[in-house]
């Protein structure tokens, strides 16, 4: 995800990056430290904003409300996605593209693909004021010098268990090449064909250039 971004990704929220599209890091995996979520059958995201850094005055930052605003008063980058979740839900703007990459166990990142940042909110969690995104999938929109388009076509994810169960089955190497570089999760029978996201039967793990060369064609 680094190679694709053309940075190092310190933080779990980076809004803007390369000034056209916004990165997200997130986790499902128990014990993970937000709450993040998928909804309707894999094509929300929630995600929840990150806490206050922790600091010799903050030593639990659970216990803070999350920041909208640094103490100099910029936005955090909390503030970044809601300022942008409002302006677009106002109609003032196009939804922020942001690319999800989801940590499915230690040391293995998922691209889960463009998703729109569509709505925010805060809400009360533990006894504090904490932000949540929500993001839906779209399909077709890696290239962000294209504008983003007036009706954009829903997707669904591929469900954690499952990728991690294809992962095991398929050795963490390409299924046609065994490259164990550049790792897609691929649908065999595509959805937008019908194929399910929900068993690992239809997925399997292609390399990059397989994963090009292939699209929606059914083998």
């Amino acid at each position: 995800m680094c190679r694709r971004e053309g940075v190092s990704l310190q933080r779990g929220m980076n809004y803007e990056l390369g000034g056209n599209h916004s990165v997200i890091l997130m986790s499902v995996r128990p014990g993970a430290p937000y709450a993040d979520r998928f909804e309707d059958d894999g094509s929300t995201l929630v995600y929840e904003g990150h806490d206050i850094p922790r600091s010799s005055r903050h030593a639990d930052p659970k216990r803070f409300d999350q920041p909208e605003n640094t103490p100099s008063g910029n936005l955090t980058e909390n503030g970044k996605f809601h300022k942008a979740a409002q302006e677009f839900k106002a109609g003032k703007r196009s939804p922020e593209r942001v690319r999800v990459y989801e940590k499915i166990k230690q040391g293995i990142w998922s691209y889960n693909g463009v998703f729109h940042l569509i709505d925010s909110w805060q809400e009360q969690q533990g006894g504090r004021n904490v932000f949540k995104f929500k993001l839906k999938a779209v399909e077709g929109e890696e290239d962000f010098s294209i504008p983003v388009p007036t009706h954009s076509k829903t997707r669904r994810v591929i469900p954690t268990v499952v990728k991690l169960e294809v992962w095991k089955r398929d050795g963490g190497k390409c299924a046609m090449c065994e490259a164990t570089e550049d790792l897609h999760f691929d649908h065999i029978i595509p959805w937008s064909k019908g194929g399910s996201s929900n068993t690992a039967d239809n997925i399997q793990l292609l390399c990059g250039k397989h994963n090009l060369e292939k699209h929606d064609k059914i083998e």
